[in-house]
């Protein structure tokens, strides 16, 4: 159950942003489309409302129900940035803006998008480990949540091995 709530709010998340864009851009319904925008993040609240009911209610933790922490997370902690990128090109196709273009990064320029990415996964990470930590303290039955800390142990080392990779341009940059 949990893992189609978490299919439906991504698809929910982008028919808002469509739905945003669209009445921005094609019907110049500018207060509409920020309304539609603003409720991207009710999305990110049912289904973390649902998680913990699901839990709650006696289930089993898996590592679906993980999946909708780290969900929540790279949601908020990305989510202005993918919005902005579709708006950006919404605009363009639609809204007679600028061609959005893609720099090609290299040296310190691109160590430094690389830290700023693993920056924001790092904030993903709080978030959702912050959210996993809170069920895990809320249930209170090691037995019932397992599989979320096991969630939030695998989770810990990709955000390790994410670190070694994203600071590794610091030190070996980027070649033209």
């Amino acid at each position: 159950m949990i893992g189609w709530l978490i299919i439906g709010c991504e698809i929910a998340f982008w028919v808002f942003v469509l739905a945003g864009l669209t009445a921005r851009y094609i019907f110049k319904q500018k207060k509409l489309g920020l309304l539609l925008l603003i409720c991207t993040p009710i999305v990110d609240l049912i289904l973390l409302v649902a998680t913990v009911i699901d839990i709650r209610n006696g289930a089993i933790a898996t590592t679906v129900h993980g999946l909708s922490a780290i969900y929540i997370g790279v949601s908020v902690a990305f989510g202005h940035q993918m919005i902005k990128w579709a708006d950006e090109h919404f605009a363009y196709r639609f809204g007679y803006g600028e061609k959005p273009v893609k720099i090609k990064k290299y040296g310190k320029e691109h160590a430094r998008q690389e830290r700023e990415g693993w920056y924001r996964h790092l904030l993903s990470w709080l978030i959702g480990g912050g959210i996993l930590t809170g069920i895990i303290l809320y249930i209170n039955n090691s037995t019932q949540t397992e599989a979320l800390l096991h969630t939030l142990r695998i989770w810990s080392i990709v955000l390790a091995v994410d670190f070694m990779i994203s600071f590794s341009y610091t030190l070996f940059p980027k070649k033209e």
